[in-house]
């Protein structure tokens, strides 16, 4: 068995009409659902990044960070900082060969912005 791709990734909220905005804020293009769904689905290149809305007594720790890969992170950083969404950190190179910032959705979920240095 050959593992080509991930898919998707689904990530939990407990207010989908914020967590719509904060995505779309972000260039998200919606594919399905929105501010007033269960589940919305967005358009993250060939895959999709899915949100579901769950209970505000269910809860979650750190699970790790979803990294999207982005033709210009500081254009990226740029439309962060313009829509108020407060990135984590400031873009950098690192030293396995990206270029990446942080952010934190309002949910608790960590997103990386990356593209290949070369």
């Amino acid at each position: 068995m050959e593992i080509h791709s991930i898919s998707a990734i689904t990530l939990a909220t407990h207010d989908m009409a914020r967590s719509v905005r904060f995505y779309r804020a972000l260039g998200f293009d919606l594919r399905y659902g929105g501010e007033n769904a269960s589940f919305t689905s967005f358009h993250a290149g060939a895959s999709y990044l899915n949100l579901i809305a769950m209970p505000t007594e269910r809860r979650w720790s750190w699970w790790g960070r979803v990294i999207f890969y982005v033709a210009d992170v500081d254009a990226c950083y740029r439309r962060a900082l313009e829509e108020d969404l407060a990135p984590d950190s400031a873009p950098a190179d690192a030293a396995w060969g990206e270029r990446y910032f942080h952010i934190t959705d309002r949910d608790g979920h960590e997103l990386s912005f990356a593209t290949p240095i070369t």
